[in-house]
Parts: structure tokens; C-alpha cells; sequence
């Protein structure tokens, strides 16, 4: 099945650079650590991945309906559909 929210991204996945000093703030604010970082390619939304304690990029999703997530992993430039449950 192909994702149908393609035409809801609006930012790229930032280049290395930018992934550098990168943070949950969600986690920060409360103390918390992460595994990984995903940012919400329709708004900008820096949130921990879904092996993290907190699962903020998933909350994100489900608090907005922004289902498309790009990873911001040094070195990786994939991104993913939460809705569709597809990498694209």
C-alpha cells in the first residue's frame, strides 16, 4: 500500500549539520533520556523514538495527526508514515 500522506510534508529531513546537539525537549523538560530522534516532517516537531521511554514523536502523531516522520540519526535519511505504517 502506498502512503496517502505524502502531501502533508512540508520540511525535508535536515541535513547532518543540522541533526548535530539535537534533543527531545519533551524529555529534557522532564528529565527523561531517549534512544533516537524523529522529526515531524509537516511542522518541525523534534520527538524520541518508539524504543524510547517516552515515545514522544509517536505522541506527536496522535496529539496532531502529523503521521510522517523523518529520522535524525546521523547518517540516515529515511523517513516513515505512522498512519500507513510504511517506510517511504
Amino acid at each position: 500500500m502506498a502512503c496517502t500522506h505524502r502531501d502533508q510534508i512540508r520540511l525535508e529531513i535536515p541535513p547532518d549539520h543540522a541533526k548535530s546537539g539535537a534533543v527531545c525537549p519533551e524529555c529534557v523538560a522532564m528529565g527523561s533520556r531517549w534512544v533516537h530522534l524523529r522529526i515531524c516532517l509537516t511542522c518541525g516537531h523534534i520527538g524520541c523514538c518508539d524504543s524510547s521511554p517516552n515515545r514522544h514523536a509517536r505522541a506527536h502523531w496522535n496529539s496532531t495527526d502529523h503521521p510522517v516522520i523523518g529520522s535524525m540519526e546521523i547518517g540516515e535519511g529515511w523517513s516513515y508514515c505512522f498512519e500507513d505504517d510504511e517506510f517511504l
